[in-house]
């Protein structure tokens, strides 16, 4: 993208405290991720809204961190209806029963070790990545893994930035 401002980020920009509230935690289930965006608007380019995301990514507490991946189904099952997780889990879609399984298998003993959901930014990522990443980072410490998330995350909210100041709404 362009160091621009896009017709999305300028409704963004005027749309309505609650309104913006709603997008952002569309965007990530943090509050308090979106009330840091929410505070700094309205956003001259795009990358102001990425810098200000990214900044606000890296302030957030273990229990911030928790409230954001609260919002993010497991790798494998994304949320019923809900397009977003079905789109960035696609890499899934496709795979094997026994694939699916083991992700199921590998999301559980992660979820047991860590107390929250594998997090990884799986747009543009095969269901075989997906699982050698949550293979890979089991193996990691508490705090290395929050490091991880964090990392995650931050792209995640990046891509679904983009989605919001892109979008066409006309």
């Amino acid at each position: 993208m362009t160091s621009s401002t896009t017709l999305g980020l300028a409704r963004f920009n005027a749309a309505t405290e609650s309104a913006a509230t709603a997008a952002l935690h569309e965007a990530c289930a943090s509050s308090a991720w979106g009330s840091k965006i929410l505070a700094q608007r309205p956003f001259s380019t795009v990358e102001a809204l990425f810098a200000a995301s990214d900044a606000a990514t890296a302030e957030l507490t273990d229990e911030d961190l928790a409230e954001a991946m609260a919002g993010h189904p497991p790798i494998g099952r994304p949320k019923p209806g809900d397009p977003t997780s079905s789109r960035e889990q696609r890499g899934m879609a496709g795979a094997s029963e026994e694939l699916k399984a083991e992700m199921l298998e590998l999301n559980l003993a992660y979820q047991e070790k860590f107390g929250h959901v594998f997090l990884i930014c799986a747009t543009g990522a095969t269901g075989e990545q997906m699982r050698d990443a949550v293979k890979t980072r089991i193996g990691n410490t508490a705090e290395q893994e929050r490091g991880n998330v964090r990392t995650e995350l931050g792209k995640i909210n990046r891509i679904r930035l983009t989605r919001l100041v892109e979008e066409d709404k006309d």
